[in-house]
Order: C-alpha cells, then structure tokens, then sequence
C-alpha cells in the first residue's frame, strides 16, 4: 500500500512510481500541511523546463500536444542538449471550480500516449488549493520536477485572465489560433502578445490561414522590437503536419534563452510573482479568519453605534 507520508511519496515517485506521483499532485490540488510538507521539499529540486499551451477551445490544443509528445519523444533532446527520456502533461480543466474535479477529456484526445510509461498526464482541478490554479500550476511543475520529469508541458483551457496567468509561468508559451475565430480572436489580441513566445496556427488546412497570420503579422509589427518575434508556425493536428516545425521553434526559443541568459530572468521575476501570489493568498485567507467571531462582533457594534471608525476598528481586529 502506498504511504501517504509526503517524503516517502517523493521517494517512490523518484523510483517512479506514478501512483505516489498523482497522490503527491492530489495533495498539490488539495491544500493544507501535507501540500505545504510536500512543496518544502519539491523547491529543493531542480526546475524542469515547462512549455505552455494555450488557446480558446475548439483550437485542437490536445491533439497538438499529443502530437508534440510524439515528436519530443522521438527527438530526446532539445536540439542535442538537455536530454529527457519522459514528459510530464498538466491538463487544466475548465469545470474544475465548480465541480472539485476534473474531467478527464484531455487524456481521452491523447490516447495514443495515455498508457505510455514514458508519459504521465494529469488533468488538474482547484479544489481547494489556498489561491487556486495560479498557484497550484507551479506547485504542481516543482513536484514533477522533484520526481525526476525534466520537460513539462501545460495546457489551458482558454485564453482568459486564469489562462494568461498559468501560461506566464512556462518558460516557452504556446498560443493556438484557428482560422475563423473572428471576434474571439480579436479581443484577446491584448493578452496573447504579452504572454506569446510562439504562435500556432492549428487546423490550418482551413480557408482564412493566410488572413489568421497576416493578422498575427500585423499585431506583432505593431507590438515594437522584442529580443525574441514570436514565430507563426501553421500546423494540422489531426494529421501531424507542421509539428515537426512547431517543435524545432521551441527548441530554438530554449536556445535563444539559454544564450541571452533569459531563462534566469524569467524564472526570477517568476519566483517574486509567486512569492507575492503566495502572500496575498495567506493575507486573504487570515482576512476571512478575523473577519468572525466575537471579536469582529464587537468591532461592528461599535461601528454602528458611533464609538469607532473603520480604520480604528482594523487596527484593533490586527492587535
């Protein structure tokens, strides 16, 4: 049986076992002393190198990570360097926060590696993660990357605020686009060139591929001079055309960022950001903690009766 002991759960997800892996991330999903027990020791280890994968639904998104699994696979390495010989995939899904669960359709679209031993799929929920997906996400990549996964790749639901905050904590960021999103496309236009480090084109065997790039051109000459253009690369999932190339722009943004020493900046802003996400999560739940019980009672009465002022109050309920 396993040990529900989170040192013993790392210990047996490094000899690799994936059912203490996917008790591990439960207690990610979860929250409390076992999450934070577990999280103590997964920043201790190295960082795997996370691919975000984003775009509004309907975009293909599962079948081209399917794809890009195979070809990762196939490849061994990025560009001859930094070897892997298994990938981990974090699906995202879209009901979660309402369910406590996650439904498991994006291992349905990736059958083809759904029992390979070389691959390891989890669709995510927030439950009752302190924060909620923005920070469960890198928990989740730490614990992986503690349990000996080197590349891992994250897959959104959708391009909204919650999307744009999970895909920032990739070192590479994959946007989706499809021929005839039309308004879709155009009122996230904003969010995507801030987070796109390459853009896709899926489905491209569709009329409008050559309108989608023009349009994604134009927003990325209007967009000022970067260090690294995102690159536009037209695939079709359902037959793997273009994948191949899609993984070679990856590998060439790995580089860019190896060279230009960027990965360390990245993954530094990254560590604030999570830090101050971490911060403002504990302040909120310690918020709801005082905001009740005799105490807060007491502060309220005054209030009302003119012996106090909020600010007053605040002061007291902190003491």
């Amino acid at each position: 049986m396993t040990s529900r002991d989170p040192n013993a759960l790392l210990d047996d997800a490094r000899s690799g076992s994936r059912v203490a892996l996917a008790r591990l991330l439960t207690y990610v999903e979860s929250g409390g002393e076992r999450h934070r027990a577990v999280v103590a020791q997964a920043y201790r280890a190295p960082v795997p190198y996370v691919v975000g994968i984003t775009g509004p639904p309907g975009a293909g998104k599962s079948t081209l990570v399917d794809r890009v699994i195979s070809t990762a696979l196939q490849e061994g390495s990025f560009g001859g360097h930094h070897e892997f010989s298994q990938i981990a995939i974090l699906a995202i899904d879209p009901t979660s926060p309402f369910t406590g669960g996650a439904i498991l359709g994006d291992r349905v679209r990736m059958q083809d590696h759904a029992l390979d031993e070389r691959v390891f799929i989890r669709s995510m929920a927030t439950r009752g993660h302190l924060g909620g997906l923005s920070l469960a996400v890198p928990d989740a990549v730490r614990v992986l990357g503690a349990a000996g996964f080197t590349l891992v790749l994250v897959e959104t639901v959708g391009v909204g605020q919650m999307e744009v905050e999970i895909a920032s904590a990739a070192d590479t960021t994959v946007v989706v686009a499809i021929p005839g999103a039309g308004d879709a496309m155009q009122a996230n236009k904003a969010g995507l060139l801030e987070i796109a480090d390459l853009f896709v084109i899926n489905k491209a065997d569709r009329p409008d591929t050559q309108s989608v790039r023009r349009d994604l051109e134009q927003m990325l000459d209007f967009g000022g001079d970067r260090a690294w253009r995102p690159t536009i690369t037209d695939t079709v999932a359902t037959d793997g055309r273009g994948v191949e190339e899609l993984w070679r722009q990856i590998v060439a943004h790995r580089t860019h960022l190896d060279e230009t020493g960027e990965l360390f900046t990245r993954r530094a802003q990254r560590a604030g950001i999570e830090l101050e996400r971490v911060l403002a999560a504990t302040l909120a739940s310690r918020v709801s903690t005082l905001a009740a019980g005799t105490r807060w009672e007491a502060q309220v009465a005054a209030l009302i009766a003119g012996d106090t002022d909020p600010y007053s109050a605040v002061d007291q309920l902190l003491a």
